[in-house]
């Protein structure tokens, strides 16, 4: 199917909407795109999409995307009114299931609080890195990267971040692959505004009534166990499930389904 887009912000947002039936969406990490997160193989979507509508679309700056290079443009809140755009130009008439992985997981919890009647439930997967403290932070690697990228140019950057070694998880797992599908003249903008961003307070989240599936997996320092273990705390009606290995990542398109059939 050919991209439709919507355009807010100085971004192009390509997105689909397919099928037919309740409405499920998702919204991808950082670095990743549509076609990208189908490739790794750990989400079935034509099997969630069963009996659905699915809307998918690429963030700003990603795949079939566009975006400028303007830090500011990428904090968690402004990929959210990319979302929140996208759903006022598609006119949709009934709430949303709504799944994020990552970045995108912010942006599920941000939209359901700016709008929740637009959203029936969220299935919230890998949360980032969230309400650090203190020195070493580990979302300090995004600025980090950021400013390697600066100084000695996106295909550095592009070559040290192709011969890091897999996360412990996924080290037996070739088709877990994160090159980033990401203009080089943007990847420096995207990364500063990502580790200026955090996910929503705590006691705004513990507002939220959506039914919330918190999905994660272990040994991810940028995707800790622990946000996860406390977003479930703070969301009144959550599930949560941790993988420890890639099998078991592989079981959550059945948990997916199994929630959003509640």
């Amino acid at each position: 199917m050919q991209d439709s887009y919507v355009t807010r912000a100085g971004a192009k947002i390509a997105y689909e909407l397919t099928g037919s039936g309740p409405l499920l969406g998702y919204a991808h990490g950082v670095f990743l795109s549509r076609a990208a997160v189908r490739r790794l193989h750990l989400l079935d979507f034509d099997a969630l999409a069963a009996d659905r509508r699915l809307l998918t679309y690429d963030q700003r700056g990603h795949g079939h995307s566009t975006g400028r290079p303007i830090a500011d443009d990428y904090r968690f809140e402004n990929f959210t009114l990319d979302l929140l755009a996208l759903l006022d130009g598609l006119s949709l008439d009934e709430p949303i299931d709504f799944m994020g992985s990552s970045l995108g997981c912010d942006v599920a919890l941000r939209a359901a609080l700016a709008e929740p009647e637009r959203f029936r439930s969220l299935v919230l997967i890998i949360p980032p890195v969230a309400w650090e403290e203190g020195p070493n932070q580990a979302r300090q690697w995004y600025t980090d990267s950021a400013e390697v990228i600066e100084s000695r140019g996106a295909a550095h950057w592009r070559q040290e971040w192709a011969r890091r070694e897999p996360l412990p998880i996924f080290a037996d797992y070739p088709a877990f692959d994160l090159t980033p599908d990401i203009p080089d003249e943007l990847l420096a903008p995207i990364l500063r505004g990502i580790g200026e961003s955090d996910l929503p307070a705590p006691e705004e989240i513990a507002t939220l009534a959506h039914p919330a599936l918190i999905l994660t997996w272990d040994t991810d320092p940028l995707h800790p166990v622990s946000t996860a273990k406390r977003l479930h705390e703070f969301l009144p009606d959550s599930t949560l499930h941790v993988s420890t290995t890639v099998a078991d990542v592989q079981t959550w398109t059945t948990r997916i389904a199994d929630f959003l059939a509640r």
